[in-house]
């Protein structure tokens, strides 16, 4: 009976402490009912079991240190560069990349064999970096989960009872779908990041091209959790056409850097 007044108290002060806040991708208004702080609480309390089911992180330092040089990349341009970002490759097989509310993103080793280039992983990176500026995630865990059983889990993970509730949750995590907005939102932001972190933007053209052929051929895990707002490949060219078409020239791609780093390191 304590331990749930306390959620409930708990509940009412993150619901009294909220409100309107500006979404700093889009500039717009939004409800948020927690405040930023408790995104970082939630993401390191569930980071260890969503990278356990995801098959841990992958055993190799340098494609570890290479991804995350990248990420840092990402992140020191974004609209929230203060957050301590963690940007960790997995062993799961699907084609996929997620993050978790606070900074802790995820790309699955079936996603890095399917990339060419430094350029396509900072589109990646970038996308979900976005996610997490934008506060998607915790939108999404709020409208798909529920926050108080979220913070719930978090407060008993202690307990037998509480592990399993943190890893049945922490499924879900994985499972999260974004709306179209959301990705749309975080596709053209992905890209502005990649670009002012010294990326050619065309990389994620590529990217997006390669995942819907991928697609084709069979279900992907990335579209299962980051549907489609139709028309992307379109209007990410126009992006550039718009934006970046007089000012790609010494935008990193990084074809060979990537190969030495990943491709020859995961020895797929």
């Amino acid at each position: 009976m304590a331990k749930k007044l306390f959620v409930l108290i708990l509940w009412l002060c993150l619901l009294f402490c909220g409100g309107c806040v500006v979404n700093p991708i889009t500039g717009e208004q939004e409800l948020m009912f927690f405040p930023q702080q408790q995104d970082i609480k939630i993401g390191a309390g569930y980071a260890p079991e969503v990278e356990k089911q995801l098959g841990g992180p992958v055993k190799n330092k340098t494609v570890q240190n290479y991804i995350d040089s990248v990420g840092q990349r990402i992140a020191r341009v974004s609209h929230r560069p203060n957050l301590d970002y963690h940007y960790v490759a997995v062993n799961d097989k699907q084609i996929n990349a997620m993050a978790l509310p606070g900074g802790y993103i995820f790309i699955t080793k079936g996603m890095l064999l399917k990339l060419k280039s430094e350029a396509e992983l900072a589109g990646i990176l970038g996308h979900e970096t976005v996610h997490v500026v934008a506060r998607d995630v915790s939108n999404a865990m709020s409208r798909q989960i529920g926050m108080e059983l979220v913070l719930s889990a978090v407060a008993s993970r202690t307990g037998s009872q509480g592990a399993v509730m943190m890893a049945d949750l922490a499924s879900q995590m994985i499972g999260l779908r974004f709306s179209r907005d959301d990705e749309r939102t975080a596709d053209l932001g992905g890209m502005d990041y990649m670009v002012r972190a010294g990326y050619d933007p065309g990389a994620i053209v590529e990217t997006m091209q390669m995942l819907e052929e991928e697609q084709q051929a069979r279900p992907i895990e990335f579209f299962a959790t980051h549907p489609s707002p139709g028309n992307r490949v379109a209007y990410l060219r126009q992006r550039i056409q718009t934006h970046y078409f007089n000012s790609r020239e010494g935008l990193t791609v990084g074809r060979a850097d990537y190969q030495k780093y990943v491709l020859d390191q995961l020895g797929d």
